[in-house]
């Protein structure tokens, strides 16, 4: 796989890094535990864009006004993704932890205008020869099959046990891999340390174990196609090169996985602590449903994205955004705006104008949110029918939430049950 990362100074924009003063480090304790408290703060002391650090002192814009994050991402032409622009990028060293997100990548993810319609385009017409019918079919069997591995124990944490290797093969599966083995147990741990390594973890490398094993399942596709996003990606009349297919479907990978998991998780942890959807569970699809679309507004898996860089001089939110500066797309500080819920109580039921999937071109692409849900629900219901009475088995405040100021999930949900039979399944 071509290295993605331009490492050397030739291939980096000049920098004219910025200086913010106030920036706040977009980490910590304070963030891990209660980001929406980080956000109130930053937004009592700077507004709706706020000066943050990323690691290593980075400088960026936080985006966490609701209009203002609409207006960044439909406005492509002024806040674009080609994250070459960067003023940054001489402040910036080889193994900064951030780079498999903001380094330049032949991905559809960075691509603008003509060129990203075109590769947003087959993702979406591979995404959209999934039948949706078999996936919640095989979603349930799997459920099942890790259900079963458990259920005699009368405990589990749902979050390794259940949430994350469910979402992973629901992923692989739809990829065209193999739902089990030592490979895809490994694609998933170096996933899980792209998008939040623990210290010590190296999410470069992992990058590149990742991208070594997607190339070597278009060679898997090509000498034997299925009805996989793979072989259809390969078939696809726009003709995408290997390297094209292969940084695309890293992205549909890793879009699939973890924040599918983190919203399966986060919607179990809603049920299982909140009396406003514990009292009603045995209604079943009505109550999964509102927890599922209540997680989007206020614990939404995908908390901040990185990123948009300005094309030019431009104000935001009052601010005097520099050409080339890094604005970070505060996702779930949007959702929570107090500028569209004056009454500081979000009214989730009912309501998905959330930008938890984003907003524009570069949103996620139809019809993966659709696909997404299908696999959360399908998870979440499939729980609760096989251990109708699941309970935490920890006080809610002893949950633990992973240390990340992307994604937004918890490091363990323990729970115990009544020891449950076998699926006949």
């Amino acid at each position: 796989m071509t290295d993605p990362l331009p490492t050397s100074a030739e291939s980096r924009p000049a920098a004219r890094c910025p200086v913010h003063p106030g920036a706040v480090p977009l980490e910590g304790d304070e963030y891990r535990q209660n980001p929406a408290q980080l956000y109130r703060r930053l937004r009592r002391e700077h507004g709706s864009v706020a000066p943050v650090l990323l690691d290593g002192g980075i400088p960026a814009w936080l985006v966490m006004g609701y209009s203002e994050v609409h207006y960044v991402t439909s406005h492509d032409e002024l806040f674009a993704r080609d994250s070459r622009r960067w003023n940054a990028w001489d402040a910036v060293p080889d193994d900064w932890p951030l780079l498999p997100f903001v380094a330049y990548q032949p991905s559809a993810l960075f691509t603008e205008g003509a060129e990203h319609q075109r590769r947003a385009g087959v993702i979406s017409a591979a995404l959209d020869g999934v039948d949706q019918f078999e996936l919640e079919t095989r979603c349930r069997r799997i459920a099942d099959v890790l259900i079963d591995r458990f259920a005699g124990r009368g405990a589990a944490d749902l979050t390794a046990d259940f949430a994350h290797p469910l979402a992973l093969r629901a992923a692989v599966m739809m990829a065209g891999m193999p739902v089990a083995g030592e490979d895809t147990e490994a694609l998933v741990d170096d996933l899980r340390m792209v998008g939040d390594a623990a210290e010590g973890e190296d999410p470069v490398a992992a990058y590149g174990r990742v991208g070594a094993r997607i190339q070597q399942l278009l060679k898997e596709k090509r000498a034997q196609p299925g009805a996989d996003v793979t072989s259809r990606m390969l078939a696809h009349p726009a003709g995408l090169s290997d390297e094209e297919i292969v940084n695309d479907l890293i992205g549909v990978v890793a879009a699939s996985q973890q924040p599918t998991a983190n919203w399966i998780g986060n919607t179990l942890r809603l049920l299982l602590t909140d009396d406003r959807f514990a009292l009603d569970l045995s209604g079943g699809r009505l109550s999964v449903g509102q927890a599922l679309n209540e997680v989007l507004w206020l614990d939404t898996p995908t908390q901040n994205f990185i990123g948009r860089w300005a094309v030019r001089d431009i104000q935001l939110g009052g601010r005097h955004i520099r050409e080339g500066d890094c604005l970070i797309l505060g996702l779930a500080a949007a959702n929570t705006d107090p500028q569209i819920w004056p009454e500081s109580h979000v009214g989730a039921a009912g309501n998905s104008a959330h930008l938890s999937f984003s907003n524009g071109e570069h949103r996620c692409p139809y019809p993966a949110p659709l696909l997404a849900e299908l696999i959360a629900r399908s998870a979440v219901e499939a729980l609760l029918e096989r251990l109708p009475d699941v309970v935490l088995a920890v006080e809610p405040e002893e949950l633990v939430w992973r240390p990340s100021v992307w994604l937004r999930g918890l490091t363990a949900l323990p729970v115990q049950f009544s020891p449950a039979p076998l699926s006949t399944s």
